[in-house]
């Protein structure tokens, strides 16, 4: 339960984070945000604020921010459609109801023959389901609509939708959600330092040997600085520690400076087994700092440096051939959530800040249907002076999504069969 909840939680900050990322961006660009969702699924309760709803919904796996003019974004009424339309005091319609889960003492039942509530603003229809005289109803600019699953968000009008405003806000709006990741990452990572007696200075100097350890038997001592692995250069703690990582259970040279000058040590780190993968580990230790200064400057180090090793493995996962262990899905988080949640506070504010830059960074792959994808598409818009034709962005964009789900039950598979079955 402990697992279960914590993982919830984790996976909720998050999301809120992220998507609260491109609300307040499309917000600030004049963009109408019809709903903030926390969850997915069907919706447990909604409260409308400032022309958006925000609802919390039943599975909590994600989120979205529903952009009025966004691809995901639909307010069209079908023809044939049942209504009840309120009407404010100029007789213009304020509310629409779609729903047959609401009802309104003052609504007028009409059936739909055509809808315009982008441009044009109104309905035609059939009142009181008398087919003897089509009506015409204008429709109020700030209107709202309620929806089958009884969800009310505001009308999308062209003027407030996503392509009304410029590219450039376009852009900034969909980075924005990444950006609030990285941002995350590095207050999360500042919280984590403050909570250890002292960080880890990004040195190659070694600190300490443990009593034992793989690197004791090979000579190594305190005070000793790797200078490079299989003649790979060293030149931090962090370039030190990811290069005998990748090398478990294999002869490794390691240059190595010290006292009585530069020398070569051999080696074989030990293999260890952590969420699947194998992991090489020699038994030695980082110098340490536990100034303030040290622990704010950790934020953004650490940060930083995590940034450069995903990206170093998302090149290596394209260079070397991708393998799908490389990846984890919602199963595979679970499971890592609950490993961490088993070793206290700390390693889980320290797996959030790790799992908030992957996210962070993941979002901007260039693929369709990923904000990545879209800042490409902003990027071709720029440069081409138009926008991309609607149709051909759609092609594309279901192109990324059948990718995504593709991808995503490939991996959920895969990280059950690690994880659980044994």
């Amino acid at each position: 339960m402990t697992a279960v909840i914590t993982f919830i939680i984790v996976f909720g900050i998050l999301v809120i984070v992220h998507e609260f990322g491109h609300y307040y961006a499309a917000k600030k660009s004049g963009i109408l945000v019809r709903e903030f969702s926390v969850g997915m699924g069907p919706k447990i309760v909604a409260y409308r604020k400032n022309s958006t709803t925000y609802t919390l919904r039943l599975l909590p796996l994600g989120g979205y921010v529903r952009m009025a003019g966004a691809q995901e974004d639909d307010s069209e009424i079908k023809p044939g459609t049942m209504t009840s339309l309120v009407l404010n005091d100029e007789r213009k319609v304020s509310k629409i109801i779609t729903s047959s889960k609401v009802y309104d003492a003052n609504g007028v039942p009409v059936q739909v023959s055509k809808a315009d509530l982008v441009d044009d603003l109104f309905i035609e229809g059939y009142e009181n389901g008398d087919e003897s005289e089509l009506k015409k109803y204008s429709v109020d600019h700030d209107a709202t609509i309620v929806e089958e699953d009884g969800t009310e968000v505001q009308i999308a009008p062209r003027d407030v939708q996503l392509q009304s405003v410029s590219v450039w806000k376009r852009m900034i709006t969909n980075f924005a959600g990444p950006f609030n990741n990285f941002v995350l990452a590095i207050l999360l990572s500042i919280l984590a330092a403050f909570m250890m007696n002292s960080v880890i200075v990004n040195t190659n100097k070694l600190n300490s040997i443990e009593s034992g350890s793989v690197a004791q038997k090979a000579g190594l001592k305190s005070g000793d600085t790797v200078l490079s692995v299989d003649g790979e250069a060293t030149p931090n703690w962090v370039k030190l520690v990811s290069a005998i990582q990748q090398k478990p259970g294999e002869k490794v040279n390691l240059k190595v400076k010290s006292s009585d000058g530069t020398h070569k040590v051999t080696l074989i780190p030990k293999t260890v087994t952590q969420s699947g993968q194998k992991y090489g580990m020699i038994g030695i230790k980082a110098t340490t700092d536990n100034s303030v200064l040290a622990k704010l400057k950790y934020g953004f180090t650490y940060t930083i440096q995590t940034t450069a090793q995903i990206f170093g493995a998302l090149g290596k996962m394209i260079s070397g051939g991708f393998n799908i262990n490389q990846l984890a899905g919602p199963v595979g988080i679970y499971s890592m959530t609950s490993q961490a949640a088993s070793m206290g506070l700390l390693k889980v504010i320290q797996f959030m800040a790790m799992l908030s830059l992957n996210l962070g960074i993941v979002n901007l792959i260039p693929i369709p249907a990923l904000d990545g994808g879209k800042i490409v598409m902003n990027i071709v818009e720029a440069i081409r002076r138009k926008p991309i034709p609607e149709e051909y962005e759609t092609v594309i964009s279901l192109i990324g999504v059948g990718i995504l789900v593709v991808l995503m039950v490939a991996v959920t598979w895969n990280d059950i069969q690690r994880f659980f079955i044994k």
